[in-house]
């Protein structure tokens, strides 16, 4: 049974109320989730949120379940890492908690026995391969995928009923939005043309369709939020493909259909509104910062992590030596970075970092760290990276040397601090070649 034509609020809320009585009751579950390294990335976020939202809105016959679960792949505290979402939610009249996170799953000592894998499904957006210790378990359930980035082949060419959509776009969210731009439309007509809004009586289509536009233009908000995000109001051309900007059209012209939010809708001051969120990170604490927009991968049974920031690293050297005020700088920032690595027990580690120069330019900076076990995975990286990703060796105050940071942490590692002058390549670049020099 398809989920009554709703507000995106009362569909989240709908969804976390039915999770946990599917998996009492032993029911089909139906999970969307983002990319499991990168949960608290806005992308992977509203791309989950807009896949449920829209599939559950008109499932097809034959799907796995009727409901789609958004998952937010962190725990719900870490929510408040991300500034961004905060603003993002007034727009489309949600909270944080009406999110669905891991702490709504049970516990991972019996995530297997209270919500076995037979009883589930599993839709990937804003990647293409389930990891982690979700994907110890699931991988084997993926059955549906809509991304952006590079083919990994870990899932089934035939995903019917579910959409197989790989593609590169700036935003994922794009992407999901024009594979059930149809439905949306559909349903929308649908609703307006009977009243369904409310299921009233055919004298209230008026004010049913006020409420409708509402509803479609809170969702439309909610997207756009990503979309222009990722591709920098649609001024990035490295970033920006057709279908950004076509979703981009379609989605304003949702807004446009409400009256009240067509009165006040302001494309750019909406974007600097969510980027300005975005770049707020003084009051967090390093550890917030290094977590906010994190990714971990796996290679051969090594695992690679990497922090992308929206400061310099002079920042987070800084950041470091204000936490430890008892140690020299260069010693803080080892520590930092030691600590945040064994609680994850990497191998290799990487900041990549975005900012403007002092003339107002843009720039990439990257920190790399690998331990001795990962030494020569690292150094084919920076053979084969230096020339193509333009990597000019950097000192930074607060950031030790090599040398020194093995002394400080007491181990053998490897350690490089470079400025990446081609500033069009992101973390969708530069992890795939570091993954690679992994193998």
């Amino acid at each position: 049974m398809a989920f009554p034509r709703n507000s995106l609020r009362a569909f989240l809320s709908h969804a976390k109320q039915s999770l946990p009585t599917s998996i009492q009751q032993s029911k089909k579950v139906t999970i969307v989730t983002g990319n499991e390294s990168a949960g608290l990335h806005l992308d992977s976020f509203t791309s989950s949120v807009l896949y449920a939202y829209l599939r559950s809105l008109r499932p097809p016959r034959d799907a796995f379940s009727p409901l789609y679960i958004p998952l937010l792949n962190v725990p719900e505290a870490d929510i408040q890492l991300r500034p961004e979402f905060i603003k993002l939610f007034h727009h489309a009249n949600i909270s944080a908690s009406h999110l669905i996170t891991l702490d709504d799953l049970p516990p991972p000592s019996r995530l297997e026995d209270q919500l076995p894998p037979a009883n589930t499904q599993w839709i990937l957006v804003d990647h293409n391969s389930l990891q982690g210790s979700l994907g110890s378990t699931y991988s084997a359930r993926v059955h549906g995928v809509i991304d952006h980035h590079v083919e990994e082949h870990a899932v089934p060419e035939d995903t019917t009923p579910e959409p197989r959509v790989i593609e590169k776009s700036g935003s994922c969210s794009s992407l999901v939005v024009r594979t059930f731009q149809s439905t949306w439309d559909a349903v929308s007509s649908s609703s307006l043309c009977s009243g369904a809004a409310h299921a009233q009586s055919s004298d209230s289509i008026t004010d049913d369709s006020i409420v409708a536009y509402g509803w479609d233009a809170q969702v439309a908000k909610f997207a756009l939020g990503s979309i222009l995000e990722d591709t920098s109001n649609l001024t990035s051309e490295s970033k920006t493909m057709p279908v950004d900007r076509e979703m981009v059209t379609y989605l304003e012209a949702k807004i446009q259909t409400s009256a009240k939010d067509a009165r006040i809708w302001n494309r750019d001051k909406f974007y600097k509104e969510i980027t300005r969120a975005k770049k707020d990170i003084e009051e967090l604490p390093l550890d917030g910062i290094l977590r906010k927009d994190y990714k971990q991968w796996t290679e051969n049974e090594t695992k690679l992590g990497m922090s992308t920031v929206v400061k310099p690293l002079d920042f987070i050297a800084k950041k470091a030596a204000t936490e430890r005020p008892d140690a020299d700088k260069g010693e803080a920032f080892s520590a930092a970075i030691q600590k945040f690595v064994s609680v994850r027990d990497l191998s290799i580690y990487a900041i990549m970092t975005t900012s403007k120069t002092a003339e107002g330019q843009f720039q990439r900076q990257l920190f790399l760290q690998a331990t001795a076990a990962a030494v020569a995975a690292a150094d084919r990286f920076a053979q084969n990276a230096v020339a193509e990703l333009g990597l000019e060796d950097l000192t930074i105050e607060g950031i030790a040397a090599e040398e020194t940071a093995a002394r400080n942490t007491g181990k053998k590692l490897y350690q490089r601090v470079w400025q990446q002058k081609a500033i069009e390549s992101s973390r969708k670049q530069v992890g795939p070649m570091i993954r690679e020099a992994m193998k």
